[in-house]
């Protein structure tokens, strides 16, 4: 019997997702001078302004995400990452959308983001979901690497 995938709330300490942040990690590291990766550590994943979501495939941790409040109405998504033998699943957009909803939840109106430009899948998924190309924000600098990008979220 199949088992759906599952988007659910869930703490980042625990070995899947581990893994996915060292995956994530060395992928960016692939790409990317150090100066250009913006990674979020686990402890901080940990804190009480950040929703942390997986996909769930039966045991099986295929993605994650995290929605990180950054106060006045905002919040910024760091950490999302789908496991490469579960891309094209849809995961990603999956995700997004947990992160949304619970941004609403949370009071958030605004979702930002940075990205690489050397990871077109994200950028696709962000552009389709609607989110729009804005200049540097919070303690990010210009960086020709990065894109930044963000959503305006209606109830």
């Amino acid at each position: 019997m199949k088992h759906p995938v599952l988007i659910v709330q869930e703490t980042p300490r625990q070995a899947g997702v581990i893994r996915l942040l060292e995956l994530s990690n060395a992928y960016a590291a692939s790409l990317y001078p150090s100066e250009s990766n913006h990674m979020v550590p686990l402890h901080e994943l940990e804190e009480a302004n950040v929703s942390f979501f997986v996909a769930r495939f039966g045991e099986a941790i295929l993605g994650c995400a995290a929605l990180v409040a950054t106060g006045e109405g905002s919040g910024e998504i760091k950490r999302m990452f789908v496991d490469e033998g579960a891309r094209g699943l849809k995961l990603g957009m999956h995700l997004l959308e947990a992160l949304e909803e619970k941004a609403l939840q949370r009071d958030i109106s605004v979702i930002r983001l940075e990205t690489g430009i050397y990871q077109p899948e994200a950028i696709g998924l962000y552009r389709k979901a609607g989110y729009r190309e804005i200049p540097p924000f919070g303690n990010y600098l210009a960086d020709p690497l990065s894109l930044f990008m963000e959503q305006q979220l209606v109830n």
